[in-house]
């Protein structure tokens, strides 16, 4: 049976989940368009510019298997370059499909528009091999072999990949043989050894912590981290990239790691432990103060997706999950840290919104299975320390930190799941680098609560350097007034509100659950100057670090 090479590509994509595909059309992708026009399975989203289009690819994937964006040569790919570098850095499975002009002009190095005027068309493939895992450009004989294994390497790495179409090639037709999908194992004998090397750390071992991470939400091993933490009963603390992969509301759970700025029961529960398990970490300086740790010592026992580590010996070729099951009939030492947390203090109707009463009524109101969006900021830091109820899954971007990221992304995650509550937590000064996706949003008749933190300018930047500088203010905007300029029929309602007081917070997140089916913008006013109490403390370990 014959099938096109669009239509197989179109295909494969939808076996790994994909029913949206994000975008911006130019005359080099048009053809494959409207392959995916026509798809009944599929929905184009169109968005406003491709930055905007890689981050919603990018929140997309962090509900679904994977997402999936298009662009057109040169100019287009470009544009969307950065928040494929963003996937790539925290392990965001990703396709970039790219519309090129076709084999005839770019063998003849014809000087093409969307060109450096060189008649060089691999400039732009070269510059994505930095920020994705595999990469092809398609013709008729390597079509169905190529597509199989760059989307396998996406799959199974969780990493962006990029795959050039010539305006000529989606029509092409081939033969539509089956897929053969690759599942790895475990080599059973490294998997062996490595229990071994643990069995003997922890003949010198008094008492085990376990630090978890985002490397366990990409690879949907929750189940498995939570079934080991059952049968090992050990002391667990998440780090904020991974902020959801195990329950915040199990007994077992000490908190968020964040180095010597953790709080005291994770500090007391860290220092406890003279072993320590990391499941599916990478220390970043945003995620442990700037590289400052509680315990001096190197970490001990590390598990990843795919290998391994005992001290300075890795062990390659096994899985995280056979890794955890095999580890679960391990005696460990578990122990309980005595600290008890204080009880927040409950806010008075009448009082300004600060950052630690705004954070507070976010933990108030969150429910279970929401989705919770934190642009990396005030927002982010803010979020930290919110407990979440059960099954609420934490997006965030605190490595790659490319500000204005999760205004796209929320587009990505509503998409991906339409019954679950989304949350978003986004700054002033974030929102104006990719505030016209809210055009799209209202276009696509998705309903997220967007809550605009609006305190005047870059408050991040202010707590590092610079806090009455110039470049730290931004113009400031009518934040509630967006929903009349991106939507000028005023078709789709919507619901509107600024709030300075608890009680005007308050009144939003009940109209906002009342009316579920409606997007809400709810813009917060704080003072200029406030932040969190973790960004305040980050800033100056930041400022250090940065030697100002």
């Amino acid at each position: 049976m014959k099938i096109s090479i669009g239509q197989y590509l179109l295909n494969r994509l939808k076996d790994y989940g994909i029913e949206h595909i994000f975008g911006v059309p130019g005359d080099y992708n048009l053809g494959f368009l409207d392959l995916i026009e026509d798809d009944e399975d599929l929905e184009w989203i169109g968005n406003c510019n491709e930055l905007n289009a890689s981050y919603a690819a990018d929140g997309y994937a962090r509900i679904r298997p994977m997402g999936a964006l298009v662009s057109t040569f040169g100019v287009g790919e470009l544009s969307a370059i950065n928040g494929i570098a963003g996937a790539y850095a925290e392990n965001v499975p990703v396709v970039k499909i790219v519309g090129m002009p076709s084999r005839n002009i770019s063998l003849n190095k014809r000087l093409v528009h969307h060109t450096l005027g060189d008649g060089e068309f691999l400039k732009f493939y070269r510059m994505y091999e930095e920020v994705t895992v595999a990469q092809t450009i398609l013709n008729k004989q390597n079509a169905k072999e190529e597509i199989d294994r760059v989307l396998r390497e996406c799959h199974l790495q969780k990493k962006p990949v990029y795959i050039g179409i010539p305006v000529d090639v989606p029509g092409l037709q081939i033969e539509a043989s089956k897929s053969v999908d690759y599942h790895p194992q475990s080599d059973k004998k490294i998997l062996d050894a490595f229990i071994a090397g643990v069995k003997k750390e922890l003949l010198g071992s008094k008492a085990q912590i376990v630090l978890a991470d985002y490397e366990v939400n990409r690879y949907g091993l929750n189940s498995a981290l939570h079934e080991f933490i059952q049968k090992t009963n050990l002391p667990i603390a998440s780090l904020s990239m991974g902020k959801g992969v195990f329950k915040e509301s199990h007994p077992n759970f000490v908190g968020i790691y964040n180095g010597i700025l953790s709080d005291e029961a994770v500090t007391s529960a860290i220092k406890q432990a003279d072993c320590s398990i990391l499941i599916g970490v990478k220390l970043t300086d945003s995620l442990t103060a700037g590289f400052n740790y509680i315990s001096k010592d190197p970490p001990t026992i590390e598990i990843h997706p795919f290998h391994s580590r005992i001290g300075d010996k890795i062990y390659s070729d096994i899985l995280m999950q056979d890794v955890l099951k095999k580890l679960s009939a391990l005696k460990f030492h578990p122990h309980r840290s005595t600290h008890t947390s204080l009880p927040k203090q409950k806010p008075h109707p009448s009082d300004t919104l600060t950052q630690e009463r705004f954070f507070g009524l976010i933990e108030k109101h969150l429910e279970p299975n929401d989705v919770l969006i934190a642009e990396q900021g005030t927002s982010f830091f803010g979020s930290v320390d919110v407990r979440l109820p059960e099954g609420v899954t934490f997006v965030c971007q605190p490595l790659w930190g490319s500000i204005g990221y999760t205004f796209g992304a929320v587009l990505g995650t509503c998409l991906a799941n339409k019954d679950r509550r989304n949350i978003l937590l986004i700054g002033d000064g974030s929102l104006q680098l990719t505030a016209q996706e809210l055009s799209t949003m209202l276009r696509e008749n998705i309903n997220p609560i967007i809550i605009v933190i609006n305190n005047d300018g870059y408050t991040v930047e202010r707590c590092i350097h610079g806090p009455n500088r110039k470049y730290n203010d931004i113009n400031m905007w009518h934040y509630t007034k967006l929903i009349d300029t991106f939507d000028v029929t005023l078709k789709r309602e919507a619901l509107i509100f600024r709030a300075s007081c608890v009680k005007e917070l308050e009144e939003a997140f009940e109209s906002a659950r009342v009316h579920a089916k409606q997007l809400a913008l709810i813009e917060v006013v704080m003072d200029r100057d406030d932040a969190p109490a973790l960004l305040k403390k980050l800033g100056g370990l930041f400022s250090a670090q940065n030697s100002y």
